[in-house]
């Protein structure tokens, strides 16, 4: 897609520029704000576990990213800073319809964009006139984020917040201590004038501002504000310190995916580069911080929304794709759905998300591994854990096992399609291989195989009707435990692949 003829914009398209201006900056940084988590700057001699904080954002699967601001009502998707504040004019803004879409489709948090690039505020802050405060809407007295805030809250899902670094139209960017001053009174504000906080979202968008110059940015300092003002708040960016971007925006994390890193590989937000991007899909077994991966990406070809997209709206059996492509492989799902000028969701992008949560419901609904009768390589009395829903509930071969098996005896044959594997993750990842086994009457033959499972992972395979299914755990780094073993049959809609947008 081209955005006033210029290539498609993404939001990591300047990530890599004034890379030596952060190089220095973002790793001692990294290692200030893991302190507070799972993920301690000191190499432990256990291996890693979630903070209580980054166990329930995983296990929450979904959250839902909202793209608002200048952009949508100028066609653009990065503004220069230029845009008056009068251009922004919703004429329905209705930000419990977000939040109710949201919760009604299965997401459990929201993330808006507070600030994006061109530096409108989409709330009355002290810091400048390039805001809401500045605009027709609400006659000039409207808070977009307070809304926002009310609107999550009453819908019973935690609050995100992205504030851009980068801003085009703030005077003194480039201008050393006098931007971090700036950026840090707006963080401020919203970390103190909006009550609790789940996830703040950074990133590491470097461009030039007003004067042409660019910004070091100060990381230990932005990030010892956020654990100062919301201590149980998340950070995210490509670098940490509590969850990483997993390398791409096309919805999918790598097929080999740990939570855990090495600091020291992604030392800074914005490095594009082929290591960097590996690091960042695959997470390292050797790694000492626990540090999830989120996997961010559009339902539409651009981030804002824009009135020609109507018609490549991604469908419902896509998203079903991308829960595949990310839940299902260790990381969380961050779906962007972007108000139109109206200030509510377009009616297509809500039937897709009605659809995909509609997908998804169908296929977890039936369980063809439920009442079976379990065996396994050891600690027979907790093989059958892993029937249950229930994270407290796992089986695990032995505290110096590294191998180990576990068979199912369904009650009848079934005909399924897909496998759901999780690990008890709140005791760290360890599992490194895995098989899985079918027994059709012929003896055990290879179904499935994979590296890593963590807090959940999805292989689809071609139907296949069994009684029998084994699950070989071949290496784990400590003693492997398996929370759920599930078996599953995908609603019959036709997979496409997840960069497909509509009919």
């Amino acid at each position: 897609m081209t955005m006033e003829g210029s290539p498609r914009w993404t939001r990591r398209g300047v990530l890599g520029a004034g890379a030596a201006g952060l190089a220095g900056a973002l790793a001692p940084a990294a290692r200030a704000g893991a302190a507070a988590t799972a993920g301690a700057a000191t190499p432990p001699a256990a291996r890693p576990r979630p903070s209580a904080a980054q166990l329930a954002w995983q296990r929450e699967r979904l959250a839902m990213f909202v793209h608002f601001t200048v952009n949508t009502f100028t066609g653009r998707e990065w503004g220069d800073g230029s845009e008056s504040p009068r251009v922004f004019d919703p004429s329905a803004l209705d930000a419990r319809q977000w939040a109710r879409t949201a919760r009604e489709c299965g997401f459990g948090s929201m993330i808006l964009t507070a600030k994006h690039h061109d530096g409108f505020c989409l709330w009355p802050t002290k810091t400048t006139a390039h805001s809401v405060a500045g605009s027709p809407w609400r006659g000039g007295k409207g808070d977009v984020v307070r809304e926002f805030a009310d609107a999550c809250r009453a819908e019973g899902l935690g609050v995100g917040f992205y504030l851009s670094p980068w801003d085009r139209n703030a005077k003194v960017y480039g201008e050393g201590k006098a931007y971090d001053d700036f950026y840090i009174a707006q963080l401020t504000e919203l970390l103190t004038g909006y009550g609790p906080v789940v996830e703040v979202w950074f990133d590491g968008a470097n461009g030039e501002g007003p004067s042409g110059k660019r910004q070091r940015y100060d990381w230990p300092r932005i990030h010892r504000t956020v654990r100062a003002l919301q201590p149980q708040a998340l950070m995210f960016s490509d670098a940490g310190p509590d969850l990483r971007w997993i390398g791409n925006e096309s919805g999918s994390a790598g097929s080999t995916c740990w939570a855990s890193v090495d600091p020291a590989r992604v030392p800074r937000p914005g490095a594009n580069d082929p290591w960097t991007h590996e690091a960042l899909q695959q997470g390292d077994p050797y790694g000492y911080a626990w540090r999830p991966g989120e996997t961010d990406v559009s339902i539409r070809p651009g981030w804002f929304w824009h009135a020609e997209q109507d018609g490549q709206v991604r469908s419902a059996d896509n998203l079903l794709g991308l829960y595949f492509t990310s839940v299902g492989r260790n990381s969380k799902l961050l779906l962007n759905v972007p108000p139109t000028r109206d200030g509510r969701f377009h009616q297509r992008d809500v039937e897709s998300l009605r659809g995909f949560a509609g997908l998804r419901a169908a296929m977890l609904a039936n369980d063809f591994a439920a009442g079976a009768t379990v065996r396994a390589s050891a600690a027979q009395r907790d093989a059958a854990n892993v029937l249950v829903d229930d994270p407290a509930r796992s089986w695990t071969p032995g505290a110096d096992a590294r191998a180990g098996w576990i068979e199912l005896e369904l009650p009848r044959d079934a005909e399924f399609d897909v496998i759901r594997l999780e690990e008890a993750i709140e005791h760290g990842q360890h599992i490194a291989n895995y098989r899985v086994d079918v027994d059709a009457g012929e003896g055990w033959k290879p179904l499935a195989w994979g590296t890593t499972i963590g807090h959940c992972k999805l292989d689809r395979i071609p139907p296949t009707r069994a009684r029998k299914l084994r699950v070989a755990i071949e290496f784990a780094y400590a003693a492997p435990r398996l929370a759920r073993v599930a078996l599953h049959r995908a609603p019959d809609s036709g997979w496409k692949r997840p960069d497909y947008h509509g009919e």
